[in-house]
């Protein structure tokens, strides 16, 4: 059976040359016969246009609190720039991408309780919760030997447009699709323990490990929501989810086949 592997790409990725390596990699595994969906953030992008725009971001427990003005900026990056040239990439590399949109369903957020959020139940506003993908679409483009390419922005049973945290989108997507594999690519090189020193790389992670380095305070910021997502989904299908950053052509099939050796692999 040809397996799905999952690459979601952080917003910072597309602003560096990485994405390049990134898109020769998706390439490569799509023509060695595996099917691949992309999933895509934008959050620099996004904070760079609310400044712009006299809209201050509003962040807690590294999760972005979502108004409306701020859903209309990540539809304008999330839903367009990032997703256009993300496609542009892959086009180069000699993918065939085609970006998506209304393939992610989702529900609103009810008010929780986050890591780094305090005490209180956080309500992120207009914020979703993924609760399945068109999968009879993203069956056909890989059968056609398409790359789908998603954004993190779902749609609810009401047509309402939802932010969503795009590790959130791959992790759910890996788990409903049956990805047997998936990697974060991040503007971090894997799971520091030192946020300063890349040579503190974790190589491997369990679960149990990767719960007291939250804990403890070895993982902060972004970091936390990315390993308590991945966390979630591990088992089953997905075996690992491999955390990678800083990555030249060849080091996501690489981490692929040798779990740990360029990034932290997350295993049970």
């Amino acid at each position: 059976m040809t397996r799905v592997v999952l690459v979601k790409v952080g917003g910072e990725i597309l602003k560096s040359d990485e994405v390049h390596a990134v898109a020769a990699d998706v390439a490569a595994l799509v023509a060695r016969g595996e099917r691949v969906l992309v999933v895509h953030g934008g959050g620099p992008q996004a904070t760079a246009l609310s400044k712009q725009l006299g809209i201050e971001p509003h962040v807690v427990g590294g999760r972005r609190i979502t108004d409306a003005a701020t859903l209309d900026v990540m539809k304008m990056i999330v839903g367009g720039q990032v997703n256009i040239e993300l496609c542009a990439a892959l086009t180069a590399a000699g993918a065939r991408p085609v970006g998506l949109h209304g393939a992610v369903r989702g529900v609103k957020r009810p008010p929780r309780v986050v890591s780094g959020g305090g005490p209180d139940p956080i309500d992120f506003g207009l914020v979703g919760d993924v609760t399945g993908f068109d999968t009879p679409l993203l069956e056909l483009l890989w059968s056609a030997g398409r790359v789908p390419v998603l954004g993190c922005l779902a749609t609810s049973p009401e047509g309402q447009v939802l932010n969503v945290n795009a590790d959130v989108v791959a992790n759910q997507a890996g788990k409903i699709l049956g990805a047997t594999d998936m990697v974060l690519v991040t503007s971090a090189p894997g799971v520091l323990r030192d946020v300063s020193d890349p040579s503190s790389r974790l190589r491997r992670l369990t679960i149990a490990e990767a719960r007291a380095a939250i804990a403890d305070g070895t993982v902060t910021g972004g970091m936390i929501p990315k390993l308590e997502e991945s966390l979630a989904i591990l088992g089953g299908d997905i075996t690992a989810v491999h955390i990678v950053g800083k990555v030249r052509p060849g080091d996501v099939i690489r981490e692929l086949d040798e779990p740990g050796s360029v990034g932290t692999a997350l295993v049970l």
